[in-house]
């Protein structure tokens, strides 16, 4: 074997130096706010909750964006990253919705098939996106995600117009039928990429951090 044959060993970085990476910390500080989200689910402090859901839905959304303009990312950093996006989302999107309707529903048995629904399509959501990505036309297969936290979020702007028990199963509803269209056959646009859906969102982020916060006061 000739001398110029002779390829290097690639140096294989250190789990921790992919912190360093800009997206990344973008990615664990929407970690960060969905831990919140679960731990203020389980005391009840729903209000609370739901601000850490927006927020950890606005964090995913700018890790990407940031990912796509930053230079000098190699395959490493991109593969990693897209495998951490992966795991916080089935805590994001799956865990959490699966706790807070535990919670909402006094962690009563019959709440813990919707909780299982809840997280088992969350995961088959992920497994499939993984697996195929989007589609031809740039869409998704089934409703993404964090869809269902947006949806969530905005839905607890209404529970004081119900009473407890009847919001409670009006929310197990709502994430059944969530559940329902992430692991549906249909089409669905990828707003995460779109300038004017970030925008909205930021608008949305926001407005519901400032009223759940009035009402926590």
């Amino acid at each position: 074997m000739s001398p110029q044959e002779i390829k290097p060993a690639e140096i294989q970085p250190t789990i921790l130096s992919y912190v360093r990476d800009l997206p990344n910390l973008c990615s664990l500080a929407g970690l960060a706010c969905t831990v919140s989200a679960i731990y203020l689910s389980i005391l009840g402090i729903y209000y609370g909750a739901m601000i850490g859901m927006i927020w950890a839905v606005a964090f995913d959304w700018a890790d990407g964006i940031i990912a796509r303009r930053m230079t000098g990312r190699t395959g490493s950093d991109r593969t990693f990253g897209g495998q951490l996006d992966v795991v916080i989302d089935i805590v994001s999107y799956g865990v959490t919705p699966a706790v807070l309707l535990l919670s909402y529903g006094k962690f009563e048995p019959s709440y813990l098939v919707g909780a299982f629904i809840v997280l088992a399509a969350s995961a088959i959501r992920l497994s499939y996106f993984s697996t195929y990505g989007l589609s031809s036309d740039s869409k998704y297969t089934g409703l993404a995600l964090d869809n269902n936290s947006i949806a969530l979020v905005f839905l607890f702007l209404f529970d004081g117009l119900f009473s407890e028990a009847n919001f409670s199963l009006i929310l197990y509803a709502v994430c059944i039928i969530l559940a329902s269209l992430n692991v549906a056959q249909i089409k669905t646009p990828k707003f995460s990429g779109n300038p004017i859906s970030v925008y909205v969102l930021a608008v949305y982020t926001f407005s519901i951090t400032g009223i759940y916060a009035w009402r926590l006061l």
